[in-house]
């Protein structure tokens, strides 16, 4: 599978960063060199067996892969129908899939003899995360997240301090994800020469959505060959990932690409409702246009400017989508669904008490769409979750407001 990937690879993005209508660089020429000399950086780097072994040093040592693939038993159990089994890369070191690719550009940035990472987070998974890896590579880290997402996940907000990192508030517009990855990226462009941009998903211009792809397609490695062994040298029938940016989905994509028989699911939040602002469902009900830098799908207004966007889970607050998940959409590809904040709470109390997990907000999105399909589709049948992260940085937010039983509290 391993040559699969890298002939898929091969072949997306082009010569000039599209996937497909999706991609490119929209970026003001004066960023360009920048950008130019990372992806000329990383394609000198990236099959060097010296990167390749430090990376697998880092991945093994610092993140604790590989991680497992593990049957939900009890949840399969109550409802009868397919088997729901997860890729756990909530047992990451720091708690989700985000490291997988911080890891990448941590050790980028110290082969190309910068000193610094700047980044974006949304939930704080990716800012832990690369706080983690500038510490372990012996690199300064600066993270951009949005006031609003300082205050609701401030446990996150002192790991990163811990680990080193100057957190730097955002506080235009929503003063969510969008209004820190425009922070993170005006700080990048001044103090290009000395620093990396390490973003936080599978977005923004050429090269950062294959960089990311790339180096989170080790979870769809793992989970394809773990899955052989676990299912009678079976692949899944379906594999499920949230999506907003995309970089959880495209790494356990990765695995199953070219399977026309493994169906990919897509599940976006489509928070309190289907009005624009009221849901983050990209896919769903975004078209064409610009965001970041890149051509992709985008939440948006008449005007073209980016609509208000909400999701009970910080991480999927974006009103785009990255530009590969935005082809693999066009090409028929993906099945793409939403789910509601009310079923992911329910699906967030579920999975804890019934299996001792206590999945991330947005990982929850795609667990209780699995949830679903299994009831629909029979017992012979294997679903495969990402689930990207762990919850610990939600709890104080859900006792807070729906105790320890699942009800919402009212003041």
């Amino acid at each position: 599978m391993a040559d699969q990937q890298r002939e898929y690879s091969k072949r997306f993005p082009d010569a000039n960063g599209y996937y497909g209508q999706f991609g490119g660089n929209h970026y003001p020429s004066d960023v360009w060199p920048a950008l130019e000399e990372l992806a000329s950086s990383y394609h000198a780097l990236r099959d060097l067996p010296e990167f390749l072994d430090a990376l697998e040093t880092a991945r093994i040592g610092l993140q604790g892969r590989p991680t497992p693939v593990h049957f939900l038993k009890n949840i399969t159990d109550e409802i009868g129908g397919a088997r729901i089994y997860v890729k756990r890369e909530d047992l990451n070191h720091t708690g989700a899939h985000k490291i997988n690719h911080c890891v990448g550009f941590a050790l980028l940035a110290k082969k190309m003899g910068k000193r610094r990472l700047i980044a974006e987070t949304g939930a704080g998974q990716h800012g832990v995360a690369l706080a983690s890896a500038a510490a372990f590579f012996g690199l300064e880290c600066e993270i951009h997240m949005g006031a609003i997402d300082i205050e609701k996940q401030s446990s996150n907000v002192g790991r990163m301090r811990l680990l080193g990192a100057h957190v730097v508030a955002a506080s235009a517009g929503q003063s969510a994800l969008k209004e820190a990855s425009d922070s993170a990226f005006s700080a990048f462009v001044e103090q290009r020469e000395h620093a990396l941009f390490a973003i936080g998903s599978a977005i923004g211009p050429h090269p950062f959505p294959m960089i990311v792809r790339d180096f989170q397609s080790v979870v769809g490695r793992e989970a394809r060959q773990q899955f052989l062994s676990l299912a009678a040298a079976a692949l899944p029938d379906h594999v499920v990932a949230c999506v907003a940016g995309g970089s959880n989905a495209i790494g356990i994509y990765s695995g199953f690409l070219d399977d026309a028989g493994v169906a990919l699911h897509a599940v976006e939040p489509r928070g309190t409702s289907d009005e624009l602002g009221q849901h983050a469902a990209t896919l769903s009900f975004g078209s064409p246009g610009t965001l970041h830098g890149a051509q992709s799908l985008v939440l948006q207004h008449e005007d073209g400017s980016p609509a208000p966007v909400s999701s009970i889970a910080s991480g999927l607050v974006y009103p785009g989508i990255g530009p590969e998940i935005a082809m693999l959409h066009q090409e028929g590809r993906l099945h793409v669904t939403t789910v509601s904040d009310e079923e992911v709470i329910r699906t967030f109390f579920r999975i804890a008490k019934s299996e001792g997990i206590i999945p991330a907000l947005e990982s929850a999105h795609a667990l209780a769409f699995a949830i679903q399909l299994a009831k629909r589709r029979p017992s012979s049948e294997c679903i495969l979750v990402n689930l990207s992260g762990r919850g610990d940085k939600d709890v104080d937010y859900i006792l807070a407001n729906y105790g320890t039983e699942g009800q919402r509290v009212v003041d």
